[in-house]
């Protein structure tokens, strides 16, 4: 079974390193860049998340989905639409319906950030700008109760702007567990992977194991 790790909003397929490195021999992971997918594409959520579709049609049998922020948006999109695609599903710092205020203020600050720190990350101002406008309007509320598979949800303990969300959505899928990463604020993956890779390591027990 594959193991597909999607990495959030101002990140790179680099970030889940570290924490991979703590779970192990763990060659089953794959941790695609995503805005990579999209190739000369326009720059908006529909586009990327049919980019990350096609990814997932490689997959021969269902795999586990693991996602931060934008990648976790996108994992429980796919799982919405492919339930039977998906194994088992990990949300990390979640919005299921897009808090329109908190992308505002993100795009007011993206204008201010200088054009080079985008472009380390393959993509350019505008692109990011773009993206987050397309993805306003995105509400899965009616449809959280599709994910039938195991799903656990996490969310940093000092990551206020999603918490609430993490914990209502948790609430309202019927197989899904939350837990707290310590110390963690958004990007769990980058500022805990020690402690992330042990929760996951835990929860993969019950799935079976990445290693192979």
């Amino acid at each position: 079974m594959k193991y597909v790790f999607v990495h959030g909003l101002g990140q790179d397929s680099s970030s889940w390193e570290n924490t991979i490195s703590f779970m192990g021999e763990t060659t089953r992971i794959s941790h695609p860049d995503v805005f990579d997918l999209l190739k000369d594409n326009k720059t908006t959520y529909n586009n990327l998340y049919l980019a990350f579709t096609e990814y997932m049609e490689e997959y021969s049998e269902p795999a586990t989905l693991l996602g931060l922020s934008l990648g976790a948006v996108l994992a429980l999109n796919y799982t919405i639409d492919h339930p039977k695609r998906v194994r088992s599903l990990i949300l990390l710092a979640p919005q299921y319906k897009m808090p329109k205020l908190i992308l505002k203020v993100q795009n007011i600050i993206f204008r201010f950030m200088p054009e080079s720190l985008f472009q380390k990350l393959g993509s350019s101002k505008h692109d990011f700008i773009q993206l987050t406008k397309s993805m306003m309007e995105l509400d899965f509320s009616k449809d959280l109760t599709k994910v039938q598979c195991s799903t656990l949800v996490l969310c940093g303990e000092k990551d206020r702007a999603n918490k609430r969300a993490a914990k209502k959505l948790a609430a309202q899928i019927p197989t899904a567990e939350m837990r707290t990463v310590r110390g963690a604020g958004h990007e769990i993956n980058v500022e805990a992977p020690e402690q992330l890779a042990s929760i996951l390591n835990e929860f993969f027990l019950n799935i079976g194991s990445p290693n192979g």
